[in-house]
């Protein structure tokens, strides 16, 4: 039940960003769903041993993981700007 409920907040992260995030995206619901939370496990990640906002196995809440989600997306966009059509 734990997967479940994180991905469904992974989804929720990611369709927040890609409404955030100007341009066309990756993917269907899956890849929004992954987004999402590779936002969140980023936004946690830099929480915890970037800016040391956070407690070692304390995680980001919603608006660190959907800036993180945009960040991913730009970085995406940064990389595939050539392809896109």
């Amino acid at each position: 039940m734990h997967w479940l409920w994180v991905f469904l907040v992974g989804l929720v992260v990611g369709v927040v960003a890609k409404l955030l995030t100007p341009g066309r995206d990756p993917g269907g619901f899956i890849v929004t769903g992954l987004i999402g939370i590779a936002g969140s496990l980023l936004a946690t990640w830099v929480g915890v041993h970037v800016l040391h906002m956070y407690a070692p196995g304390q995680s980001a809440g919603w608006i660190a993981s959907v800036i993180g989600a945009v960040v991913l997306l730009l970085a995406y966009h940064m990389v595939f700007k050539n392809k896109a059509s």
